[in-house]
């Protein structure tokens, strides 16, 4: 933990993307106790300009951008790492018993796995959230399902490499079981590819999510949700651009924060240019 302490403290990128993530969280997290209600519509004070009052101005309905940000960012961040998570466990869970088993297991998972890969994954999502219908939850699954297949991948390549260890051969001639050699060996001895995997697709869920609110087929309105308030403001966008430009920029920050995070991940898990930091 030292180690990778003072490894992030040398990386430049993590200490930017660490900057940059950590400061959405608090503003996401403290934010909502401090502003108004991010649904409270006023048709007086519809589409003003940044300044005391409304920070960050106001949209069509008259409702605060600074509090639908901040709100917002409760859901959009949170629907990233929870479908993050949830494309982990079902992709990792069949990529890597494809890996250690093999046989015809393994051929049917990554035949499976192809064809899902074969689709744009954006053009995918689009197609599950428009069959499932437009709702935060269903954009979610989408999203979820077109990410399994990339954990997947990832994980039956990297079971493959440690099942082939002398370390695995010894635990199988002792007699262990096999789910304690796939869970202990060989699931642990895999992860590392598998967390910048993860980190890296962080910042995919949240954009991809937030293209679905774009196109309605997310969070439906009055929600406070990034990618939906750009689509709402959009119309506006030359005569009040405030009103797109923030949860526009916000997006920015929160894929940016992750993919820097991840690449300096990448760094740490490669002993090379661990070294070399």
């Amino acid at each position: 933990m030292r180690e990778l302490i003072h490894f992030l403290r040398r990386n430049t990128l993590a200490m930017v993307g660490s900057g940059i993530l950590g400061a959405l969280l608090l503003a996401v997290l403290i934010g909502p106790f401090l502003v108004q209600s991010p649904t409270a519509i006023d048709m007086s004070a519809k589409l003003l300009p940044p300044g005391p009052g409304h920070w960050l101005g106001t949209d069509s309905f008259g409702r605060d951008m600074l509090a639908r940000l901040v709100h917002g960012g409760r859901y959009t961040l949170a629907i990233g790492i929870l479908v993050v998570g949830i494309a982990f466990a079902i992709g990792v869970f069949f990529g890597v018993v494809a890996g250690f088993t093999g046989g015809w297991l393994d051929t049917l998972i990554m035949r499976i796995v192809d064809a899902m890969l074969s689709f744009p994954a954006l053009v995918l999502a689009i197609a599950l959230a428009a069959a499932f219908g437009p709702s935060l939850e269903n954009a979610m699954i989408a999203v979820a399902i077109t990410m399994a297949p990339q954990f997947a991948r990832v994980a039956r390549s990297q079971a493959l490499a440690v099942s082939s260890r002398l370390y695995v051969d010894a635990a199988h001639a002792l007699g262990l079981p096999r789910r304690r050699i796939l869970l202990r060996y060989v699931l642990i001895n895999a992860i590392g590819p598998l967390l910048v995997q993860a980190s890296l697709n962080v910042g995919s869920a949240i954009l991809q999510t937030a293209s679905l609110g774009f196109l309605g087929l997310g969070a439906q309105p009055p929600m406070p949700e990034w990618g939906a308030d750009v689509s709402a403001n959009l119309a506006f966008a030359r005569s009040s651009p405030w009103t797109a430009l923030g949860p526009g920029f916000a997006i920015l920050l929160a894929v940016l924060s992750f993919n820097l995070i991840g690449d300096s991940l990448a760094d740490w898990f490669n002993p090379r240019r661990r070294s070399q930091s």
